[in-house]
Order: structure tokens, then C-alpha cells, then sequence
């Protein structure tokens, strides 16, 4: 069941699409997309057990935190690449994260890395966004979607070249996921109903995702000592925020949380 913060965010969503859709059609936009070897999210990514990877995101807000940091995404970018980040997520919410597709696109100049457009996606055209801003990956959200629309946007975004990362809170998300052919699945530690964070979500999903689909835990992960819990869960990708942002030094940060330090 969704909450009202989710009813709340995902109507304003299919607002904001409308005026896009009215000021670039669909068809246009996809000519905007300049062909480029696509980078690949599950070449960043490792199996349960395997080596240890991180996507860095980047963020100014978030409706449960609220303002966290003022940012250049490039510079961030740069410097989560120097920190040896896997990947790096870039939120593109504006409202309720401080995000653009501008940023996307900054950071695509500024980075090498496989990049994972981060935001409530309903429509086949914000991948085409995704796509024409440089994203190598998009973020299909299991609880703001009907299981046929996620099944048709996993679908699309195999078509433009991009890979789906499938985020899902519990056991029955799970199965939606699976079920619609997910290949990527990200498990939310943080409940958007509640904005509860808890590790042992991750504890509780990973035995459930078969060994050839790899996962990436999500929120809550603050230390090494979050990464050392869940690795003893099965997880090797780890998708950090907040805690990289607050850093004053997000590349020992990162460092330190892989282990590398």
C-alpha cells in the first residue's frame, strides 16, 4: 500500500512529465541523445560475496533529512572517482532532493564511471531523459508502480541501452520485481511509508534473490562497520549517500567504508 508522502510525490511527478512532455515531445527528445558506448551498471556491479563495490550518490536533500549539502555535482563526481567509487547515482528530483537532470549531465563531463539516474520514474520518456542526459542506468521504484508498467519500463530501458535497477522494501516488492524480469535489485533499508531505516532489511531479503541477479542495499549505511554487518548478509554493492555528502572528505570516506584504509 502506498503512503501518502508516496501518493504525494508521484502525483506531483505525473504533473511535472505533463509540462515536459507538452515543451519536448518524446519523439524530439530522442533525437537530443547523441550514440556513445554505453557503460554498464552490472559491470560495476559483483555477485553475493564478491568484491566489494560502491555507488556514490549525490544529494542536497532529502524529505527525511531535509537540506543536507550545498554541492558541485562535477566536483563531487570527481571525487567520489578518486575514492574509488564503482558507480556513482545521481538524484534528478527537484523538489524533494535539490536535484536536475543538469546535474546528470554535468557529471556525465565530469566522470567516467557508470552513471544511475536516480528519481521516481513512471514514463518511458524520463528514460529517454536518462538517456539523453548521459545516465547509463535508471531507478524503477517497485512500490510507485503497477506490476504491468514495471515490467513495460524494465522492457524500455533494456531497449535504450540502459540497465534497471529494481528497488524493493519487502518480500512481496520482491517478488513483483523478480516476477516483471529484474536483473538488478535494490533492497530500500528505509521504509517510505515511515522513513524507518533498518539494516536488516537487507538481512532479511538477500537469502530471497537468486545468486545470478545481483542486489545493492540501500540507505542507513553510514560506517564500515554497516558495510562489514551487511557483508556478512551476502551484499558486495552498497549504494552510500548521505553519509558521502556530510563528509568533509567523501574520498577517504569512501576509502575507509571499502576498506581501503
Amino acid at each position: 500500500m502506498r503512503s501518502g508522502f508516496l501518493e504525494g510525490v508521484l502525483a506531483r511527478k505525473r504533473e511535472e512529465l505533463r509540462r515536459r512532455k507538452e515543451r519536448i515531445p518524446e519523439a524530439e527528445l530522442e533525437r537530443f541523445s547523441v550514440p556513445r558506448p554505453a557503460l554498464r551498471l552490472t559491470d560495476a556491479l559483483s555477485p553475493p560475496g564478491g568484491l566489494l563495490r560502491i555507488i556514490a550518490e549525490l544529494k542536497r536533500a532529502s524529505p527525511s533529512a531535509g537540506r543536507i549539502a550545498e554541492l558541485d555535482a562535477a566536483a563531487q563526481a570527481r571525487t567520489y572517482a578518486r575514492g574509488g567509487a564503482a558507480a556513482v547515482s545521481v538524484l534528478t528530483d527537484g523538489a524533494g532532493f535539490g536535484g536536475s537532470l543538469e546535474d546528470l549531465a554535468s557529471v556525465r563531463g565530469a566522470c567516467g564511471l557508470p552513471l544511475l539516474r536516480k528519481d521516481f520514474i513512471l514514463d518511458r520518456y524520463q528514460l529517454v531523459e536518462a538517456c539523453a542526459h548521459g545516465a547509463d542506468a535508471a531507478l524503477l521504484i517497485v512500490a510507485a508502480l503497477e506490476p504491468g508498467a514495471l515490467r513495460e519500463l524494465i522492457a524500455a530501458a533494456a531497449e535504450l541501452g540502459l540497465d534497471a535497477l529494481v528497488e524493493v522494501h519487502g518480500e512481496q516488492e520482491l517478488d513483483a520485481a523478480l516476477e516483471a524480469g529484474a536483473r538488478i535489485v535494490g533492497i530500500n533499508n528505509r521504509d517510505l511509508r515511515t522513513f524507518e531505516v533498518d539494516l536488516a532489511t537487507t538481512e532479511r531479503l538477500a537469502p530471497r534473490i537468486p545468486e545470478d541477479v545481483p542486489f545493492v542495499a540501500e540507505s542507513g549505511i553510514r560506517s564500515r562497520a554497516d558495510v562489514v554487518r551487511l557483508r556478512r548478509a551476502g551484499a558486495s554493492n552498497f549504494l552510500i549517500g548521505e553519509a558521502l555528502v556530510r563528509a568533509p572528505d567523501a574520498a577517504a570516506l569512501l576509502a575507509e567504508l571499502r576498506g581501503a584504509r
